[in-house]
């Protein structure tokens, strides 16, 4: 069985947090590690309420500098100070470098563990910001008012042995090992290739858009993702209010890109329930939540 994927939605909100809705921040638990996505304002707390330590975050990805999309990253950096982390911290981000240098300086104190910036290339409309065995990271551009990024959790594709069907080509244990590592073997002057004796399982996939105007690029690398979690700040398109996405527009769009599951995010304050929103996104493309605060998604 594949390791779960847990997400944890922090934060919901938009510019101006309420009662219910936080500033954006989503957690993702995969294996051991804890990854960040956007830190705003409250994201301890939120935390907290997880029942989560900051300490166990290795790697943080802001989408951009808008305040309510980082505001709750100095506070974050100074209580893993206080609390004497030695392991580095990653963050992630366009011009991430410029930004995290200024949150150190405005630290009264200093930090006792190292921070390691990476810098999303503006010049680069989708890039692979991160690779280990288990997955991988990647960064698209998206439409907003200033640069901004949406990001691309990939697990990478395995393969699951069929031990009969390899002990029907002879193989031993250590042969089936080797044959998953290589992707094939030779046995008795015969070469055996790992789709005859495995099954192939494809990686999951999870996107968050940050704040965004529709985005082709965005959608086109997300083709059939397992979850979208996307801004859907209005319900309707707002021509006066463009550098959002409404949520008529994300959800054609889930639709002809065959996105397994639809979160809308970043809520317009203006709507007293999230009625008009679901109803104008469900009517479309039927697999569409509206995410709330301290919602939890588990991708087995």
């Amino acid at each position: 069985m594949p390791e779960p994927i847990n997400i944890t939605l922090l934060g919901t909100g938009a510019a101006i947090p309420s009662l219910k809705r936080k500033h954006p921040a989503i957690l993702l638990h995969y294996g051991s590690d804890y990854i960040l996505f956007d830190c705003g304002e409250g994201t301890q707390l939120q935390l907290q309420k997880a029942r989560v330590s900051p300490m166990k975050i290795s790697k943080i990805f802001i989408t951009h500098w808008h305040a309510d999309h980082f505001a709750g990253l100095l506070p974050l950096i100074e209580s893993l100070h206080l609390s004497r982390r030695k392991k580095p911290l990653e963050v992630y981000g366009p011009e991430a470098s410029r930004f995290i240098d200024a949150l150190i300086e405005l630290s009264y104190w200093g930090i006792g563990f190292e921070i390691i910036s990476h810098n999303c290339d503006e010049d680069k409309k989708i890039e692979k910001i991160f690779e280990n065995n288990s997955y991988e990271v990647y960064a698209i551009k998206v439409i907003h008012s200033i640069p901004a990024f949406g990001y691309c959790f990939k697990e990478k594709d395995s393969w699951n042995i069929d031990v009969k069907k390899a002990k029907k080509f002879g193989l031993t244990g250590i042969q089936m090992r080797k044959i998953k590592e290589k992707g094939k073997i030779k046995v008795k002057n015969k070469v055996i290739k790992l789709e005859q004796v495995a099954k192939k399982r494809i990686g999951r996939k999870i996107t968050y858009s940050g704040d965004t105007m529709p985005c082709k690029e965005l959608f086109e690398f997300s083709k059939e993702a397992d979850l979208l979690i996307h801004d859907g700040t209005f319900a309707e398109p707002m021509e006066k209010e463009r550098p959002h996405s409404s949520a008529t527009e994300i959800a054609k769009l889930s639709k002809k890109y065959k996105i397994k599951k639809l979160i809308l995010t970043h809520l317009s304050r203006r709507y007293k329930t999230t009625e008009e929103v679901l109803n104008a996104a469900k009517s479309i493309f039927k697999n569409t939540e509206i995410a709330k605060d301290m919602m939890k998604i588990i991708l087995k």
